[in-house]
């Protein structure tokens, strides 16, 4: 081959070179929320109005290089643990730009933990126990109620008074129903002083669910005494729109209908659901509907700028046949629930180092219970505002709030109201990147109780960094005070012969939590336990009194008399052998006792007795295969012996144990289309999570989902 003309080389040395002097640079330096460098985000530069992306990755130091010829781009910058940052730059030949960017944390991602401390804090840092449930686990189970999906997490047992429909609270650590706050998108939606009923609660439009253990009152005030569940609707993220339609039918007359679109537009991101269900059940009167709407939209008016509204709308109707294996089912009885939230919040900083929340709240309840001796009609309202400012000071930071609700309700009676304030602090800190310290107070003023004032703090600590087969592991320390305000009936019922008392005082608990956390096989590997002790006090209990001539049948009130405590360990291990497999595992040792309760009306109520309704042994096994096109899904989950009671008389005060498998599966056919399917109780097994309440039998449900859009 004869060598080129000299000319010909020195020609494409000069283009080459006149090609480079032209060329643009765009750097830059990506920190976190505290200063820190960013590093392993991916910086991409799409040119405009098209061409090929040029991507890089920022170093150790959160710094980053592009070369770019001149022209307009779409620069965007992710991280898994941080929110998404776009911006368009017009570069001029020669011409070299720094651009430096502040990082906020993303929410919503899974290795970020919102509701454990006042700000938004890495999973690693947190000094309580979190579990994290996201949405891949709520589509791989084909999961479509959210009270199922929390029983998969460790610390958790949850009792439903019969099959689809019936009243369903949660336990959490060994406390009451009514111990733990349960917040979406930030609203509370407990009832007053009270639990939820998470009968008719769907995963519709739900992105994430953060379950944080320990009291948590100085934070959240009332109701957060054994911990917080906090629930986090889907936001859109995608230029071209999402839409996704699901229908399915099966077993018991079973059908279900979901219709769902998100999207990013410019400034604007929404996404929004409406879903319908419908069964009649496996019994007389089991029959079961319910329909729900849900929205989040937000406006960004800058990356650390922006509002946000979201909503959610649920209403159903489910047959109440009572327990029937104890008693003939009740043919005319039903339950009407309708449930609404809704939060609009601000979210701004001034400054590099203020960070500030606005945010109004409202949260609306509508029970209607139609039984032969007449209807009932519960409604409960709460309204609230809070504001949050935090100031972030290099290796820490400090927030301090203030929050002010109203409450409203007619528990079967006339109207009521209760006016709460409250103020409260964080302070935060993190030493040489192993030490992570928090404390935080709360002053909660209350129109039932008073002014009370709790506590609450932690420490994490990393005992050593590894990336082989011994990777990381940390310990945690934390402990807190809760306290719970009486329930509207508890202090404000107007019934002459059964009067509420006003002066009652706040329920109260005060826990704690040592933990160790180990990551093993190049972090394929997590273990975990922790161990827990909660004391719970001051209980309120019904006192029955003599009869009078104008009160025959009796007279009473309540009182703060009853006291219980909780202790045991949670395990948990996760592992992911390949890339196709991942195994989630959870034990839980929950020893509880009645310590004080002198207006005990069961003998399972009793001192000494274990509180009613919580295993003292617990466990769940997830195996999640996702094979080429197809994902299978199988749990799990074992439930030990509880004390119990008939309350019917008959001296039944044990519920046995019992095993319950589930699997979920679904076929990718491309462009779009997917067939779904899911077995509930396969191996048909009988069993009760109340005495006398039959759970579902042998169940199936399969149908088809699109999916069409997205990026």
């Amino acid at each position: 081959m004869r060598p080129r003309h000299p000319l010909f080389a020195l020609a494409l040395l000069f283009s080459a070179t006149v090609h480079a002097q032209s060329n643009a640079t765009l750097i830059g330096t990506l920190t976190d929320p505290s200063g820190g460098a960013i590093a392993a985000a991916k910086i991409s530069a799409e040119p405009l109005p098209s061409g090929a992306t040029i991507e890089t990755i920022s170093n150790a130091q959160g710094r980053f290089t592009l070369t770019l010829a001149p022209g307009r781009y779409r620069v965007s910058i992710t991280h898994a643990s941080f929110a998404h940052v776009e911006e368009e730059i017009t570069l001029a030949g020669n011409e070299s730009r720094e651009w430096n960017v502040r990082m906020e944390l993303e929410k919503l991602a899974s290795t970020v933990i919102v509701t454990a401390e006042a700000e938004p804090t890495p999973a690693t840092a947190t000094t309580a126990p979190v579990t994290v449930l996201t949405r891949q686990e709520i589509i791989q189970r084909q999961e479509i109620w959210l009270a199922p999906l929390l029983s998969s997490a460790g610390g958790i047992n949850l009792t439903r008074l019969g099959p689809l429909g019936g009243i369903t609270t949660l336990f959490l650590d060994g406390g009451n129903s009514n111990f733990t706050k349960v917040l979406v998108d930030g609203t509370p939606v407990n009832q007053p002083g009270g639990d939820v009923d998470f009968s008719n609660f769907t995963l519709d439009n739900v992105e994430k669910i953060e379950i944080v253990h320990g009291a948590s009152s100085a934070l959240f005030g009332s109701d957060a005494m054994a911990g917080v569940v906090q629930i986090f609707t889907r936001r859109g993220t995608t230029r071209i729109p999402q839409l996704m339609l699901l229908g399915e039918g099966g077993s018991f007359g079973t059908g279900r209908g979901l219709a769902q679109l998100s999207g990013l537009a410019g400034a604007f991101d929404y996404s929004g659901s409406a879903s319908y269900f419908d069964s009649s059940g496996q019994g007389a009167n089991d029959r079961f509907r319910q329909s729900a709407f849900t929205g989040n939209f937000g406006w960004r008016f800058t990356d650390t700028d922006n509002v946000r509204l979201t909503l959610r709308n649920t209403t159903s109707d489910a047959g109440e046949p009572g327990q029937t294996l104890l008693e003939p089912p009740i043919l005319d009885q039903h339950t009407g629930l309708h449930d609404f939230s809704a939060n609009l919040g601000w979210d701004f900083t001034t400054g590099p180092s203020w960070h500030h929340q606005l945010s109004g709240a409202e949260d609306y309840v509508r029970q209607t219970i139609v039984t032969p001796f007449g209807n009932d009609l519960n409604r409960y309202n709460r309204a609230g505002f809070e504001e949050q400012s935090s100031y972030v000071f290099g290796p820490g930071g400090l927030s301090l709030g203030y929050q002010y609700e109203v409450e409203n309700g007619a528990p079967n009676g006339p109207h009521v109201r209760r006016n709460n304030q409250a103020g409260y602090g964080e302070l935060r800190f993190h030493f040489r990147r192993r030490w992570n310290f928090n404390f935080g107070a709360r002053g909660e003023d209350n129109a039932s109780f008073g002014t009370r004032g709790v506590f609450r703090g932690g420490l994490a600590v990393v005992l050593r960094y590894g990336h082989n087969f011994w990777g990381a592991m940390r310990l945690r320390l934390s402990g807190g005070q809760g306290i719970k305000e009486p329930t509207l009936v508890q202090s404000f019922e107007k019934d002459p012969c059964f009067p509420g008392n006003p002066r009652l005082k706040p329920e109260q608990s005060l826990t704690g939590n040592v933990g160790i956390e180990q990551l093993l096989a190049s972090d394929r590997v997590r273990l975990s336990i922790d161990y827990f002790y909660n004391h719970y006090g001051d209980i309120v209990s019904f006192s029955f009194g003599p009869a009078t001539p104008s009160c025959k049948g009796g007279t009473g009130t309540f009182f703060n008399t009853d006291a219980a405590r909780a202790f045991g360990s949670h395990f948990s291990l996760e592992a992911r052998p390949t890339h196709w497999l991942h195994f989630v595992g959870n034990y839980m040792y929950d020893d509880t006792r009645v310590l004080k309760a002198p207006n005990a009306f069961d003998p399972t109520l009793a001192p000494g007795q274990r509180l009613i309704r919580r295993p003292l042994h617990s466990a769940n096994l997830i195996a999640n295969a996702n094979f080429r096109r197809m994902n299978w899904n199988l749990a799990t989950y074992y439930v030990g012996r509880r004390t119990d009671s008939d309350f019917l008389g008959l001296g039944i005060t044990s519920n046995p144990s019992y095993v319950r498998v589930d699997l979920a599966t679904s076929y990718d056919w491309g462009h779009g289309f997917a067939t779904i399917g899911r077995v509930e109780n396969l191996f048909n097994r009988h069993y009760q999570d109340a005495i006398g309440y039959p759970a579902l039998r042998l169940n199936f449900r399969a149908g088809m989902r699109y999916a069409w859009g997205g990026e």
